[in-house]
């Protein structure tokens, strides 16, 4: 059985006053990192008095050109631009697994697809909000929460090692095409395990822990 996206969760609409915010957590399209890499800190802040607000267990997404892939679960609370949606699960669903269903590739091909503009596309909130997304039992949703995110813990790892290494490495085993294939690799792994594991979930109603 299938959800539509606004089954599950809502748009925010919260303010904040920028002059509450600080610079590690106001977010904007430009501190967004593209393949799903989360964000770095922002440069300046916004030269206007409020903007939108973002809360713990939010998900971030950038709403121009949705290729990029630009998505952040929210790990603290603050302000957003507005080319930056801000989706907040509702109380039937896990958040983890709210960003999970949205780091998906079939999301962002989706919202390629129903994206309004052809110079800067911008994503269509209403037809965002008529994703289709499996219907699962709040249980079911934290298990695989709970799986991904030690998925994610381990690829987090294993990038602080490959940091504290490259200082050893050669200049060929360190080139930019083979960190670029390592980062490549752990994410297609990751998000192919998470395809499948959603998809099996969704069929059978369970996911073995």
């Amino acid at each position: 059985m299938k959800h539509k996206l606004s089954d599950i969760c809502s748009f925010a609409n919260d303010r904040v006053l920028v002059a509450n915010l600080e610079l590690n957590n106001y977010i904007s399209t430009e501190n967004m990192l593209p393949n799903k890499e989360g964000i770095t800190q922002s440069k300046k802040l916004p030269n206007i008095s409020q903007t939108q607000a973002y809360q713990v267990g939010d998900v971030l997404i950038s709403n121009i050109r949705p290729y990029f892939r630009k998505i952040w679960f929210a790990d603290r609370e603050g302000g957003c631009s507005n080319d930056v949606l801000v989706l907040r699960a509702n109380q039937q669903t896990n958040p983890g697994f709210l960003f999970y269903l949205l780091s998906d590739d079939d999301f962002f091909d989706y919202a390629t697809a129903t994206a309004k503009g052809t110079k800067m596309p911008r994503g269509d909130k209403n037809a965002i909000m008529q994703y289709e997304v499996p219907d699962l039992p709040f249980e079911v949703q934290r298990r695989i929460v709970k799986t991904l995110s030690a998925i994610d813990a381990k690829i987090t790892l294993n990038r602080k090692i490959n940091h504290n290494l490259s200082g050893s490495m050669s200049d060929t085993e360190n080139s930019p095409d083979i960190r670029r294939g390592r980062r490549v690799s752990r994410m297609a792994i990751r998000r192919e395990f998470s395809i499948r594991l959603i998809r099996t979930c969704s069929k059978n109603g369970a996911v073995a822990v």
